[in-house]
């Protein structure tokens, strides 16, 4: 990396593919991505463990075949407690040993009402309990600077994170955000509360400037007026939709890096192109580039 930053650790989140052709273009991005050298990548799961055999045969494919540390997200919506030990078991069998430990959406989806399973985990704060329990285990959990939907208000919010710290988690990867002062206030506002860990920052490179907006609705983030600006004119404009997307992350992650954030977690929704050159011009130098890095104002 370059001397700017050269300290600073990435990682990348990847869904498993639903078929051979998202196959492709998931193994694609890894590939191209594996040249910024992140700490290590995650691989999300779906709702009730919908995704588990896709999920535990794609993490273990990128540490087999790809030489990456992966980490498998792992949810307790809808699992017994033994059937949550037995995924941990199958992972650590295929040398995981990282986790980004979740609740998970209610069974249903999102707006609907979440239920425990009678003989499981009833929130995240237990699996991570239970993770630490079974040892040996790197676990990340999730935070939400602008509070999750279910959160009554932020002294619910912050104490549920700091029950997921206390119980063992190793860090906290950030919920997407635009707004950089609400991941500081979020920050500062947890570490007053005894928080300790990382508090890793999620950076969304905008691929698709409605579909970010619908899903934020449902997960409770905002997208700031100067984003819709930015990109909502040149929506049917790949390669400028593409430039203004790049720069908009870009600064974003050269702002957080001013403010003393050394640790950037991305969502990469199975593509390279995006991510890489957010990379790039916020100054990072990938293994074996031979163009030099691009640069933008700061």
């Amino acid at each position: 990396m370059t001397k700017y930053c050269r300290d600073i650790a990435l990682s990348f989140e990847f869904f498993p593919p639903k078929n051979a052709d998202a196959a492709s273009h998931l193994w694609d991005a890894v590939d191209d991505l594996k040249k910024w050298q992140p700490e290590f990548v995650s691989v999300t799961y779906g709702a009730g463990g919908t995704t588990r055999d896709t999920t535990l045969g794609t993490v273990s494919t990128i540490l087999s075949e790809h030489g990456l540390d992966a980490a498998s997200h792992l949810t307790c919506v809808g699992s017994s407690r033994e059937e949550v030990r037995q995924v941990v078991a199958d992972l650590k069998k295929a040398g995981v040993r990282r986790i980004v430990a979740l609740r998970g959406d209610p069974q249903g989806g999102l707006g609907n009402a979440y239920v425990p399973h009678p003989e499981g985990y009833a929130y995240a704060s237990d699996l991570v309990a239970g993770l630490a329990e079974i040892g040996g285990l790197d676990i990340s959990v999730s935070a939400y600077p602008e509070r999750h939907p279910e959160s009554r208000d932020w002294a619910a919010e912050i104490s549920n994170l700091k029950r997921k710290a206390d119980a063992g988690a190793t860090r906290a990867l950030t919920q997407f955000f635009f707004d950089n002062d609400l991941y500081e206030r979020y920050v500062e506002t947890a570490r007053a509360a005894g928080v300790t860990i990382p508090i890793v920052p999620g950076i969304l490179p905008i691929q698709n400037l409605a579909q970010v907006q619908r899903f934020a609705a449902l997960c409770g983030a905002s997208v700031p007026d100067f984003v819709v600006q930015t990109l909502g004119p040149v929506e049917d404009h790949p390669e400028e939709r593409f430039r203004r997307a790049a720069e908009l992350a870009a600064n974003q992650v050269l702002d957080l890096i001013r403010r003393g954030v050394d640790q950037f977690h991305l969502y990469t929704m199975n593509r390279s192109a995006l991510t890489s050159e957010v990379l790039r011009l916020s100054g990072f130098e990938p293994a074996r580039f031979e163009t030099p890095a691009l640069t933008i104002a700061a």
